[in-house]
């Protein structure tokens, strides 16, 4: 593995410069709690892939069959990469981490800083509009999920839009920025 740098827009709780982060097979993000909570009822509705009942989608659930998908098809295919239940979500220039903010802050997601990293782990650049929204159809979630590590060519117009996972060893090097917008009242006091 090779130390490289990246840049990270804090969205989570502030970051202090020293801090430092590992995930890997035992160090997991929140997305991999989210997602193994709604695993047995993705399983349950794979099994009963016959039946005519309607399945009623909230995000979290979408989201589980999108991820269980993700994981199966890089854990087969993909094993050099680094999980997107395991990761932290990156941008390898700071003009793109600026315009990752702005879309945070746009949608209303709390939002702290812009933070430089050191990074000794996997990485993976991809297009993030190959991400998909999950659905009832293993076969389809399972060919998407092939779509996005393969970094398939989105159809359609547009630039990509570039989302970067890495794993490994994280350390916060420099605070770029302090944003602070869309903060819950406590969530500023805690500051």
């Amino acid at each position: 593995m090779t130390q490289r740098f990246a840049f990270h827009v804090v969205t989570d709780k502030p970051m202090h410069v020293g801090q430092q982060i590992v995930f890997d097979e035992v160090n997991r993000s929140g997305v991999w709690r989210r997602v193994q909570e709604r695993a047995p009822e993705v399983a349950r509705i794979y099994a009963d892939a016959a039946s005519d009942r309607p399945v009623e989608f909230d995000h979290h659930l979408a989201v589980a069959f999108r991820e269980l998908a993700m994981e199966d098809v890089r854990a087969e295919e993909f094993p050099d990469y680094p999980s997107r239940r395991s990761s932290l979500y990156v941008s390898g220039t700071l003009a793109d981490a600026e315009g990752w903010c702005s879309l945070f802050v746009d949608w209303g997601r709390p939002t702290y800083q812009i933070v430089r990293l050191t990074i000794d782990g996997r990485w993976f650049s991809g297009d993030a509009r190959n991400c998909f929204v999950g659905t009832a159809d293993r076969a389809t979630n399972l060919d998407l999920a092939r779509r996005y590590w393969s970094n398939a060519e989105k159809a359609g117009d547009g630039q990509p839009i570039l989302e970067t996972l890495v794993d490994g060893r994280i350390e916060v090097v420099e605070i770029i920025r302090t944003v602070n917008a869309n903060l819950s009242p406590s969530a500023s006091e805690e500051q």
